[in-house]
């Protein structure tokens, strides 16, 4: 059940908070062992913060997430709980502080219950590239969940969390969403502080809410957002009731732009049927839709591709067996750092790495790093136009419903097309929402994706909501609840 309807249960009395948090462990415990969310669970942590909540609670205070199970990415520090980007390299990492979003959420009332799997350094679009083995889509556990934040929307979907938080550098909260049949939000670059995420690219992540349905969506959105001077990137703007905001249920006069370059031949069959019931649905709800173009979308991929990965080697030449985790010996410096970087870094990683040391050397930056740079900036001056007519945009979140483990393992560039339509959002810095709208012939989940404009994070919310309202795919579970 989505967290606004166990308040409601709690208020009642028909559950207690203890209730709900043996019920999510006690899925953890049927279903862990088949689909490895979690890289961590906190078991005996969380129900010693439930204690304190309780007593929270007796003193009067107002928790909007008293006693809600959280899990977290494993790519967000946890003060002395191993933090691992599901890299061998930083096996052994406790970091000494709690990232601010933990910290908000702590403060909020909810509960730590674990640390779930990713793709290694969130790099992947499957969840396949952990060092310590994938995680299962519950749909189908023959298929990727998605990633990076595969473990996460796994967790949540199966009922192994009420809500969890993801990172999205590139489509990797809303792409495992669509794949695993939720809601996936990635915010207005620096609207949720990053302190305490480990950099992957820094100038693209950001953290974000992956939840059953838009309210809860809202509610964590809510926790998390603001003004932290502990990251200077964050924004120090007014939040509007986002809560509030998902009480929208009429359309009219909303005007939804469909750009011409998402619709090809690549989509799926079943995708483009979603997309085509999807659109009805937005009609009967009153909205208008104006075909536009983003001309540079064809950029969109090798562009990040070039920017990522040059961020990502700036930022990874930190972890050299000396300040983090795992250390190799050698007969000297040089060969400790070799060992220790060849054999604690997985392929993809190390891929990203020499890509990024590439267009960053001598020669090369202007040719690469600097083109790129230039045609991010037309990138986002072709959202810049589109939001000028229309108030939203409507794409696909993914090309296909989830593929098969183990598909696309040796194929990098069919892996990275998994992020087609998400990837601009992040280079434009805008915000972007991920819901379920429906499912495959095999019964697999697929995912629409509404765009806003920077800082409309209400108004996406709104228009995902009132889509919610108007349909019931959002309610159906794999394992029910």
């Amino acid at each position: 059940m989505p967290t606004w309807k166990l308040r409601e249960m709690v208020t009642e009395k028909e559950i207690s908070l203890r209730d709900i948090l043996d019920s999510v462990f006690k899925r953890v415990e049927e279903k862990e062992g088949e689909l490895h969310c979690y890289l961590t669970v906190m078991r005996e942590q969380a129900y010693e913060e439930l204690k304190v909540v309780e007593e929270r609670l007796k003193g009067g205070e107002d928790l909007p997430l008293a006693g809600i199970p959280v899990a977290i990415k494993d790519n967000m520090c946890t003060r002395g709980v191993e933090t691992t980007c599901a890299s061998k390299i930083l096996k052994g990492f406790y970091p000494p502080y709690d990232a601010t979003v933990v910290e908000r959420i702590r403060k909020a009332g909810g509960i730590i219950i674990g640390k779930t799997n990713l793709d290694e350094f969130a790099m992947g679009s499957s969840t396949e590239n952990s060092a310590f083995g994938p995680t299962r889509n519950p749909w189908n556990t023959e298929t990727v969940p998605g990633g990076s934040s595969g473990g996460s929307s796994a967790a949540v979907i199966a009922g192994e969390a009420i809500m969890a938080l993801g990172s999205d550098t590139g489509g990797s909260i809303r792409q495992p969403a669509a794949l695993c049949g939720m809601v996936g939000l990635k915010p207005t670059y620096g609207l949720v502080s990053r302190y305490g995420l480990v950099a992957f690219a820094s100038s693209l992540d950001q953290i974000g809410p992956l939840t059953k349905d838009v309210r809860d969506c809202a509610l964590l959105l809510q926790v998390i957002a603001g003004k932290d001077p502990m990251d200077s990137t964050s924004l120090d703007v007014p939040l509007p009731d986002y809560l509030k905001a998902c009480d929208r249920r009429d359309l009219s006069g909303v005007k939804i732009g469909l750009p011409r370059e998402y619709f090809t031949d690549m989509l799926d069959k079943s995708v483009a049927r979603v997309m085509e019931e999807s659109k009805r649905v937005f009609g009967r709800l009153g909205a208008k839709f104006v075909e536009i173009s983003l001309p540079h979308t064809d950029y969109a991929l090798p562009t990040y591709y070039i920017i990522a990965p040059a961020e990502a080697s700036s930022n990874l030449a930190r972890y050299d067996g000396v300040q983090y985790g795992l250390r190799f010996k050698g007969k000297t410096l040089k060969e400790m750092y070799l060992e220790t970087r060849t054999k604690g870094f997985g392929d993809e990683v190390k891929r990203r790495i020499m890509i990024g040391t590439y267009v960053l050397s001598a020669g090369y930056y202007d040719a690469f790093y600097l083109k790129a740079l230039k045609v991010r900036r037309l990138i986002k001056e072709d959202f810049d136009r589109a939001f000028k007519e229309v108030d939203y945009i409507l794409t696909p979140t993914s090309p296909t419903p989830a593929f098969r483990i183990g598909e696309r393992a040796d194929d990098p560039i069919m892996m990275y097309l998994s992020d087609i339509f998400t990837i601009p959002v992040n280079l434009a810095g805008i915000c972007g929402i991920s819901i379920n709208a429906g499912f495959s012939d095999t019964g697999l989940p697929i995912g629409i994706q509404i765009i806003g404009r920077a800082l409309d994070e209400a108004g996406i919310l709104g228009v995902a909501a009132a889509f919610e309202a108007e349909t019931d795919c959002h309610a159906r579970r794999p394992y029910g609840g």
